[in-house]
């Protein structure tokens, strides 16, 4: 006999790939299918990725982990109540609504090609790079989606054609997979959720709605845009053509929102996700705080249409499980990602060598898209488990100045500790299955990591939304995490606190030699 439950389905639409899985209502997961696909590098510091390949990578996804689920016993088809999706912020796409094509490859989060288009308008602007801080919660970045389209519309003949003739639709990659998933040229969905719209620099983050001021300044019609909508709600039903069709689609929320709800972050607590880049947000509750350090005020989630708003405080990092990539792929220094563990516990320190992953440029707390990378302290004796370890502390360094920041924004009122009154970081994502790397991560903090037992937070997070709306789970069942501490592992901090603080004012050091090397010769 078949299993017959109450399922949730969950996209997770990432930077290098595009996974499904299938939970029970118990949060467990029964059947996933990972697949990764092609990354574009067409010029220095630009990435891409070709909108249809990522559709088609959802439907395999989708289509493979049914069919596991359904090998194991689990009868989805009749028990799947709704779909989560979640995704690669930022990465913009405009396609034509008559066609369902796309009229240019995604241009992703990391890329920047916009550079030159934020200079100018820092030097137009009255206000500079923080011009729709005030709005938005966000500064003038090559980051942000805003630009990306401003470039397309500058730039690409076959955008300035669609937008002239009304058929051009603009969106981050969860407006793009919801159209799809919804009937595409017939009747799909032009929708995107608060915390995607969140991450435009058009949306204004207490009303909730795209900012007419923005739009006007920076020349954007309005009607390329999406409707925005909550993060848990039923936004529309998929289409027929896909394995699944009349499964409603009810949770919607970019990456590092969905690992928040994922981990089940209250006011007061941060997570800090490690994927290609890594990600750091603080719940601040229903209260919008301004950051004085270099962090990004964005939103946390909204759990309903009429659910108040729970905002963050976020440090995003470029380069983190990248700069292992680039240690396989470009140096040969390691065959696989996981290799580097074992290389890096060769040795017990860096041997005094600094490596800062400044590939495009630093994000939070710096902001320098001027800055470029740098490994430092090299000797005769050096070798690669050294740099090995330097890559991992690199990631940990990243994160401690993210966090740090966020306790001189939060305050001490904005944290919340536990009874030994230390502040926890939860952490999630592929790279946390490194036990070096969180005890390093521990050790340069001076506080506890707490790792789930389910590492890939991101997924659960969209699943437990979509099953919110749908009445799978309640609020209350999401954020009871009493249970789920048992199976969590936790890393105390072990490293002296002398040498601690003399490893953070070497790695301060390291990050200042990375400024003002953009135009080094070829």
């Amino acid at each position: 006999m078949a299993k017959t439950d109450a399922f949730i389905g969950s996209i997770d639409q990432g930077t290098t790939s595009t996974r499904f899985i299938i939970y029970d209502k118990h949060a467990k997961p029964v059947g996933s299918h990972q697949i990764e696909f092609t990354q574009f590098c067409p010029k220095a510091g630009w990435v891409e990725h070709d909108p249809m390949e990522i559709i088609e990578s959802v439907k395999v996804c989708i289509s493979k982990a049914i069919d596991k689920a359904t090998a194991d016993g689990y009868n989805v088809d009749k028990g799947l109540k709704g779909i989560g999706i979640t995704n690669q912020r930022e990465t913009t796409v405009v396609w034509s609504k008559s066609t369902g094509l796309a009229l240019h490859n995604a241009i992703v989060w990391m890329d920047v090609r916009t550079t030159s288009i934020c200079r100018k308008l820092e030097k137009e602007l009255s206000g500079g790079k923080t011009h729709f801080l005030e709005s938005c919660g966000l500064p003038i970045s090559t980051y942000f989606s805003a630009l990306k389209l401003l470039w397309l519309l500058e730039n690409v003949d076959a955008v300035k054609q669609a937008v002239s003739k009304g058929d051009a639709l603009f969106g981050t990659i969860d407006s793009w997979l919801i159209w799809n998933l919804t009937g595409g040229v017939n009747n799909g969905l032009h929708v995107t959720d608060v915390s995607n719209a969140s991450r435009t620099m058009l949306m204004n983050l207490k009303t909730l709605n795209w900012d007419e001021k923005t739009l006007e300044t920076l020349k954007i019609p309005k009607n390329l845009l999406p409707k925005i909508v909550s993060n848990a709600e039923v936004i529309g039903h998929i289409a027929k053509g896909w394995v699944i069709p009349g499964v409603p689609i009810s949770g919607c929320l970019g990456d590092q929102h969905a690992a928040m709800l994922g981990q089940s972050c209250k006011k007061g607590e941060a997570k800090s996700t490690y994927g290609t880049g890594a990600f750091i947000l603080l719940n601040t509750g229903e209260q919008v705080i301004k950051s004085t350090h270099g962090l990004l005020t964005t939103l946390a989630f909204k759990l309903g249409k009429d659910a108040p708003t729970n905002y963050a405080l976020e440090g995003s990092i470029a380069i983190a499980g990248a700069a292992v990539q680039w240690l396989r792929d470009s140096l040969g220094i390691i065959s696989s990602a996981k290799e580097i563990e074992e290389l890096a516990t060769k040795v017990d320190s860096t041997g005094g060598v600094y490596f800062v992953p400044a590939f495009n440029g630093l994000f939070a707390p710096w902001w320098r898209d001027d800055a470029r990378g740098v490994l430092i302290g090299i000797t005769r004796f050096t070798n690669k488990s050294h740099i090995a370890r330097a890559v991992l502390e690199s990631m940990c360094f990243q994160v401690k100045d993210v966090l740090d920041s966020m306790h001189k924004d939060a305050g001490e009122k904005g944290e919340k500790k536990n009874d030994k009154g230390q502040f926890l970081l939860r952490v999630d994502g592929g790279a946390t299955a490194n036990n070096t790397l969180m005890q390093i991560q521990a050790d340069l903090l001076g506080n506890p990591v707490v790792r789930p037992a389910d590492i890939e937070t991101t997924a659960l997070g969209a699943a437990y939304a979509a099953g919110l709306a749908v009445g799978v789970w309640t609020e209350a069942e999401i954020f009871a995490n009493g249970e789920r501490l048992k199976k969590d592992t936790t890393f105390n901090p072990v490293l002296n606190e002398d040498l601690r603080k003399k490893k953070v004012a070497s790695w301060c050091k390291a990050v200042e030699r990375t400024f003002d090397l953009a135009d080094l010769s070829l």
